[in-house]
């Protein structure tokens, strides 16, 4: 009787280690429950993602805001260096800026408008006065106030100083930026102004 021939080996399954550390075959339903459990898994993170709430300042904005502030700094500096004022503290150039648009006061409502306290705005007043920046008067209704405001020399020294600021940005707009730049510049001082609107 001859003896039957050989059988080719069948193709071994995809096979996993088993927890003893042997191979086990994978059937097609494993494969199945695999594919299943992946598609949820799936489903789950997307969906997950998707219902996160956006947050209210994405770092695009953050990183604007930034930029703007550090700008605005540093424009300030450099105007600040054209109109001949480095000389004087922030507090004081505030004091006069004050006088100017408010016009004459006495020591103590200068206080409550800067919101500094009265012997410091007395100190900010004496070195303006030792300037020839200010001068006082006595308060006709009250003798016991003085009546703070500006000299000749400080107007005109505040005159010339916003002049030399200006004439210093309109130099440096036309040297830098192009007609179309100028233009892109005109939009966003339009969008600035929205940012400082009450």
């Amino acid at each position: 009787m001859r003896a039957d021939a050989p059988r080719a080996a069948p193709i071994p399954a995809a096979s996993s280690v088993g927890p003893a550390g042997w191979l086990q075959q994978d059937t097609y339903a494993d494969k199945l429950r695999r594919q299943s459990l992946q598609f949820t898994f799936i489903y789950a993170i997307r969906s997950g993602m998707s219902n996160v709430p956006a947050r209210p300042g994405s770092a695009r904005t953050s990183a604007l805001a930034e930029d703007l502030r550090l700008l605005i700094g540093k424009l300030k500096r450099r105007l600040r260096e054209q109109g001949q004022r480095e000389d004087l503290p922030p507090s004081q150039v505030a004091v006069l800026l004050r006088l100017e648009k408010d016009g004459p006061a006495t020591v103590s409502s200068l206080a409550r408008s800067e919101g500094m306290r009265p012997q410091s705005m007395s100190s900010a007043i004496s070195a303006l006065e030792a300037a020839g920046l200010v001068r006082g008067a006595p308060d006709p209704d009250d003798g016991r106030q003085t009546i703070m405001s500006l000299t000749d020399s400080c107007r005109e020294r505040l005159r010339t100083g916003r002049a030399a600021r200006q004439d210093w940005l309109s130099r440096t707009i036309a040297a830098r930026l192009s007609a179309r730049e100028q233009d892109e510049l005109a939009a966003a001082v339009g969008l600035l102004k929205r940012l400082v609107e009450d």
